[in-house]
């Protein structure tokens, strides 16, 4: 008698989007490119979205429904049904459940990893993957330390510095400071001569930023700021060309990979700089340069040094690592993202792209990442 071999099970995948930021809409235009790339002949993938409010929802899985359009961003609305983390029997575990009120909690059965798509606080910032520590879930992307720091343009800087790579000039605003002694924080900025970019200290996607070129407009983009971060970070203006690097985890004890170099030019038409609808929607506004047109021997000294910023936070998964190349030939660290845009269209995937990697594939080794590493301290 002979007996068949049942398939193997796919790995389940939980496609977590949107969250509280004001990046939620980015983070569902990003889910969607996902969603749309993902080879769901590898992956058994289940959509979960989290509501402005915080609450977590099982949602379609339709790309279309998560797209940006001109007219309406996209947004995850909360409902009666939330999904939870546990297991049925009320232990912790890798176990989705639905639950509504007056009614018994049912199981949507067990994840192998989760593929957190949020961008900015509560999200990319330490908070949601501590709790996928907490729950024993393992997931794509950078741990609770380095996701903290990638978030924090202040603290990032302090990293980067002790790790011995080149940061330009920078004045920090907490909270405490702008409500007791605003006068001296714009003296702090205005030192560092204009023009200024004014940045929240744990925002992303161009999000509150001003570029200041007088101290008669400092208080209002500060304020600007504000209204998406208490903590603000002041940043003189650096002359160069802003040049991008894909970093992806190496495999086993291997070191980081690099993606080659990108370089955006914006084309004629609505955009004056690289902004939101330009980041998300309308592909034909930038365009990417990959490699970059750079010397050699700097191509190969900006990959060096964005491996070396994904080492020096602890990165794992992906980032994305961007520089100034200034007209004397040094690379200035501007930033690091953990979970930069992941449309067709962003930077990341593109890099990728230009390398050799595409998106689809890109996607099966970030999950593939995740499926290898231990949970816990690492």
């Amino acid at each position: 008698m002979t007996t068949e071999t049942p398939a193997p099970s796919k790995p389940r995948v939980l496609v977590l989007f949107g969250g509280r930021s004001s990046e939620h809409a980015v983070s569902c235009v990003t889910a969607a490119g996902v969603l749309e790339a993902i080879d769901r002949s590898r992956y058994d993938v289940i959509p979960v979205g989290i509501a402005k409010s915080g609450q977590w929802s099982l949602v379609s899985a339709d790309p279309a429904a998560w797209s940006l359009r001109s007219d309406v961003l996209p947004e995850v609305t909360a409902t009666a049904q939330a999904v939870v983390m546990g297991t049925a029997d009320g232990g912790a575990g890798q176990e989705l459940l639905v639950a509504a009120p007056g009614s018994v909690p049912e199981s949507l059965g067990g994840v192998d990893v989760v593929l957190p798509l949020l961008h900015g606080p509560f999200g990319e910032d330490g908070t949601l993957q501590g709790l996928l520590e907490m729950a024993d879930m393992r997931y794509v992307g950078a741990g609770v330390l380095a996701s903290a720091v990638g978030m924090d343009k202040h603290f990032m800087k302090v990293v980067f510095a002790a790790a011995g790579l080149e940061v330009g000039p920078y004045a920090v605003v907490s909270d405490r400071q702008w409500r007791t002694a605003p006068d001296d924080s714009c003296e702090r900025a205005a030192a560092l001569g204009f023009p200024l970019f004014v940045k929240p200290a744990r925002a992303g996607s161009s999000m509150g930023i001003s570029r200041v070129e007088d101290a008669g407009g400092l208080r209002a983009a500060i304020e600007k700021a504000r209204a998406f971060d208490p903590k603000v970070v002041i940043e003189a203006g650096i002359e160069g060309r802003e040049i991008e690097v894909a970093v992806l985890q190496g495999r086993g004890l291997d070191g980081p990979r690099t993606s080659l170099p990108g370089e955006i030019a914006m084309q004629p038409g609505d955009h004056a700089w690289y902004d939101f609808e330009a980041k998300y929607v309308d592909g034909a506004a930038a365009e990417l340069s990959c490699p970059a047109d750079l010397p050699g021997d700097i191509i190969d000294r900006v990959r060096v040094l964005a491996g070396e910023a994904f080492d020096a936070i602890g990165g794992e998964g992906l980032s994305r690592v961007d520089f100034f190349y200034t007209p004397d030939g040094r690379l200035v660290i501007n930033e690091i993202n953990t979970m930069p845009g992941f449309t067709p269209i962003s930077m990341y995937p593109q890099m990728w792209a230009k390398s050799g990697l595409g998106y689809t594939e890109l996607i099966d080794e970030l999950i593939g990442l995740a499926l290898e590493r231990s949970t816990g301290l690492r």
